[in-house]
């Protein structure tokens, strides 16, 4: 190509966009045949039902069908502002996203930093294996564990408590004070483990030069990993950050409504629950429809300013778009 005239090589050149993805398509045709199947699922999965956040908008009625529903514009979501508590269970749901981010974030990271400073192969795999393990314990059978080492009759905190003089009727699992706190903590041991995958990956290609240029300059251990692994695992800590913070109205409903009481209701019912007795409960599948769309609204809101925050800070480095 170099030795041709120049202008049979301007003429060789894709000369519109279509053409030049053509070209890349042809010479990276297998990437693009494995993205078919991950396309497809999120096609079926997550492009096709934004055609039933329609039924947010009508008084849904499953006989009639989404266009034989009647149009009732924002009465669902008007509805959700009426309602005496929607305060409650909305600062309910950002109490708990922020302290499980507050809390849980760093943990991840820390045990990835761990894993990775630590030199004995047999202790890291192990510890990685094990770390894992919580993530696939189901939700029902977590919460079977909480409630069998809380329980003031068998549990194993009421055995140990007994066993010291100490006799206490109080039942952790339905007071107000420990529901948070039960709720994140036993989250964060299930996870911690899962979530520092990523951070593994990330400091297992970091360059081996910069921590020998450290150890010359007379760096410790701890000055490395505060001087070359976190600065190199910073750009996927904001990013995870960033995804963190999309998700901040959505706490789940299954380990909420597994560990609500009637007693600890004030402070356990979350967007999510509420929303679940109201949907299936009460047949009112629009308002529910509505308030989670609400809800996606001010995650995806919240992805946005905090990636522009992040860009900010970072001169675009940090950003995840």
């Amino acid at each position: 190509m170099a030795n041709c005239p120049a202008g049979i090589a301007t003429d060789l050149r894709p000369k519109t966009g279509f053409q030049l993805f053509m070209v890349r398509l042809k010479r990276n045709w297998m990437l693009h045949l494995m993205m078919v199947l991950p396309m497809f699922y999120y096609f079926l999965f997550e492009a096709l039902p934004i055609y039933g956040v329609q039924i947010a908008f009508r008084e849904y009625r499953p006989r009639q069908g989404i266009f034989g529903s009647e149009w009732v514009g924002l009465s669902n979501f008007m509805e959700f502002f009426r309602y005496r508590n929607w305060g409650q269970i909305t600062w309910n749901t950002i109490a708990i996203s922020l302290y499980q981010i507050a809390a849980g974030f760093p943990i991840p990271i820390i045990l990835a930093l761990i894993i990775h400073i630590n030199e004995n192969k047999v202790l890291k795999k192990f510890t990685q294996n094990l770390s894992y393990i919580p993530h696939f314990i189901s939700v029902v059978v977590l919460v079977g564990i909480i409630d069998s080492i809380f329980s003031p009759l068998s549990g194993i905190v009421a055995l140990v408590q007994n066993a010291m003089g100490i006799y206490s009727t109080t039942d952790i699992r339905t007071s107000e004070a420990a529901f948070r706190h039960l709720y994140v903590w036993s989250g964060i041991w299930a996870a911690m483990g899962w979530g520092a995958i990523m951070y593994v990956s990330a400091l297992s290609g970091v360059s081996q030069e910069l921590h020998e240029a450290a150890k010359i300059d007379g760096a410790s251990r701890l000055r490395r990993v505060m001087c070359v692994d976190l600065p190199a695992i910073a750009p996927t800590i904001a990013i995870m950050l960033i995804l963190r913070f999309s998700s901040v109205m959505s706490v789940g409903y299954q380990k909420v409504y597994l560990m609500q009481h009637s007693l600890n209701l004030d402070v356990s019912e979350v967007i999510s629950t509420y929303t679940f007795k109201r949907g299936l409960g009460d047949n009112k599948l629009s308002y529910s429809s509505a308030v989670g769309l609400m809800n996606s609204a001010i995650n995806t809101t919240l992805l946005i300013t905090v990636n522009k925050i992040a860009n900010v800070l970072s001169d675009g480095e940090a950003g995840l778009f």
